[in-house]
């Protein structure tokens, strides 16, 4: 279901017509026609209202464009899976209690074969990256710090974040680790909006609206969101790696 559809359906459970809905926005009753049509997108600060308008979250009206898919499944796969779903309830939870045990298992071959590392450090930046906001970072005020093995692979530097707003993921006060990869949706990135600081889970929808989430959604006031053409500055500085990839808010 595309925005426009899910637009329309929330409109309609709500029982509000497209002409009550176009002066809710402030916008002309064609343009909430073209919006469910899918034919015009909304301004950043339409998108604001409409949110709050409809009592959504704003991954609800684009829950499709976020989705991820993932890679398709080899025939091998398929066949598991097919097998996997001929087993009662007792037979997937013993397979699984097995594969996790596989890959327990396998995790520690690979460690006890991977070669010893040589010791490096990454700088450590002492002013935070703000959960909420904070002064820009990235100068020279930073520590070195040794990577032992409780740093992630690949980490370039640390930054220590402040604030509740990507609790309970990411505590007030705790070290983040970042390297400089590409982002995709659903990643949680250090990023300067207008020269604000902040640590926030990245999504970028196929009309080029940014989100910038809060994963503590009590702190959704925090969220930012930029249009295309909202002439707004946004540089994102690296990657957080976290444990597992993360669900966009409210999935």
């Amino acid at each position: 279901m595309s925005f426009g559809q899910r637009l329309r359906t929330r409109r309609k459970e709500l029982g509000i017509s497209q002409g009550e809905l176009a002066k809710a926005l402030g916008v002309s009753l064609s343009a909430v026609s073209n919006y469910e049509t899918g034919h015009n997108a909304m301004r950043e600060d339409v998108l604001l209202r409409l949110f709050s308008v409809l009592d959504v979250d704003p991954n609800y009206l684009y829950q499709d464009d976020f989705e991820n898919k993932g890679p398709a499944c080899g025939p091998e796969e398929l066949q598991l899976l097919n097998k996997y779903r001929e087993l009662d309830t007792g037979g997937r939870q013993a397979l699984q209690a097995v594969a996790d045990a596989l890959c327990a298992c396998q995790s520690d071959w690979q460690a006890a074969a991977a070669p010893a590392e040589e010791t490096r450090q990454i700088p450590l930046y002492r002013s935070p990256a703000a959960a909420g906001y904070a002064a820009p970072v990235f100068g020279s005020d930073f520590d070195l710090i040794d990577v032992t093995g409780a740093v992630p692979r690949g980490a370039e530097f640390a930054v220590r974040i402040q604030g509740d707003s990507m609790e309970p993921v990411i505590a007030d006060g705790s070290i983040v680790y970042v390297n400089r990869d590409p982002l995709s949706n659903g990643d949680v990135g250090i990023f300067c909006v207008d020269g604000d600081m902040l640590c926030k889970q990245y999504v970028r929808d196929r009309l080029g609206m940014v989100y910038l989430f809060s994963l503590n959604r009590d702190r959704a006031d925090a969220d930012v969101v930029l249009g295309p053409d909202s002439g707004r500055s946004l540089v994102c500085f690296g990657r957080v790696l976290l444990e597992k990839r993360l669900k966009i808010p409210g999935f």
